[in-house]
């Protein structure tokens, strides 16, 4: 089982390099991943997390309420964000017992690479938004703590 880091390990403030090598270990990282997030419980964990610097992540939004959905996340781009923004509370595996409350957009378009390299692109509302947002900040050094704006 992966080990979740947590701040202040300075891999979570990396920026980082882009997914070059589509093969089986990338493909082991990201199920390892997954078991790490499941495990936590969390709804997403990016690589830098688990201590390695490379555009990934994955995400499961709705596991805890039905049906698992494992959805893994490599080299994302954001296309566009909505305007209407939205203020709620979110956890960080790497922030246990520290909730913040965050304003995102409540809708965002990405594109990314599968495990085999072929690229995607959907539109993701509510919370899918909001958990693909927070797990994306990751990959440039943000923490949701960053996100918390002064009342």
């Amino acid at each position: 089982m992966l080990t979740i880091r947590t701040v202040p390990d300075p891999v979570l403030r990396e920026l980082c390099a882009p997914v070059s090598a589509f093969d089986g270990a990338l493909a082991a990282l990201a199920w390892d991943m997954l078991r790490a997030m499941y495990a936590a419980p969390g709804r997403g964990l990016a690589a830098p997390q688990v201590g390695v610097a490379s555009r990934l992540f994955v995400t499961d939004v709705a596991w805890k309420e039905g049906a698992p959905d494992p959805r893994v996340f490599a080299n994302p781009e954001i296309l566009s964000v909505s305007e209407e923004m939205e203020e709620a509370e979110e956890g960080c595996l790497s922030i246990p017992g520290v909730p913040c409350l965050v304003r995102r957009p409540v809708a965002v378009r990405l594109r990314w690479q599968g495990l085999d390299g072929a690229g995607a692109e959907d539109l993701f509302e509510g919370w899918a938004a909001r958990c693909v947002l927070h797990e994306y900040d990751h990959l440039d050094g943000i923490l949701c703590t960053d996100r918390v704006q002064a009342a």
